[in-house]
């Protein structure tokens, strides 16, 4: 006897169950250890990367990992800083983007994601690159709209990445140079 193989639609309805599971256990692991996190910007530059895709892999529940990028383009060079970050938080915006695949996102303010999923259909990477690329608590609803309008994950992964570097070296070469301008202060 032969087993049936699984519909497109059922497939679609398991990957989506796994991706919803997969944004649970990422979020709920992030939560837990966060007073340790900020212990891997020690290990420079890989530390840099994996505290940024940590703090951009949670949904919901706000991890700052923008000041570790601050602080850290102070002591190591902001143009890598930017890059470890840019990178690592581009690799945790998959979880909202996951969210938005399984179909089964939480949203709590609907109107807001309904613009969002009209801006995203509208005009795809623009939204994605604009909104990446400033701070701002609503790039989970990004993400989650363009999962759900089943954005190609290597042209999300291409725009977030663009946002986020132009945030990053903002943000890594301020770093930089208020510790510049506390140090002329101080003569």
């Amino acid at each position: 006897m032969t087993q049936a193989r699984p519909t497109s639609g059922r497939r679609l309805t398991i990957l989506r169950l796994l991706a919803l599971l997969g944004v649970i256990a990422i979020t709920v692991f992030i939560f837990a250890i966060r007073d340790r996190a900020e212990q891997l910007a020690a290990y420079g530059y890989p530390g840099i990367f994996v505290l940024s895709a940590l703090a951009n892999a949670t949904l919901i529940l706000p991890a700052p990992g923008w000041a570790v990028t601050f602080a850290m383009g102070a002591v190591f060079h902001p143009l890598g800083v930017a890059l470890a970050a840019a990178s690592g938080a581009t690799l945790g915006e998959l979880t909202g983007y996951m969210a938005g695949f399984s179909g089964q996102a939480v949203i709590e303010n609907a109107r807001t994601y309904e613009k969002l999923l009209g801006w995203t259909r509208r005009y795809g990477a623009l939204t994605i690159v604009f909104l990446a690329a400033i701070p701002n608590p609503v790039f989970d609803l990004a993400g989650i709209a363009a999962g759900a309008l089943r954005m190609r994950v290597g042209l999300f992964l291409l725009y977030t990445w663009i946002g986020k570097m132009i945030k990053m070296l903002l943000l890594a070469y301020g770093g930089a140079a208020s510790i510049d301008w506390l140090q002329t202060l101080s003569r």
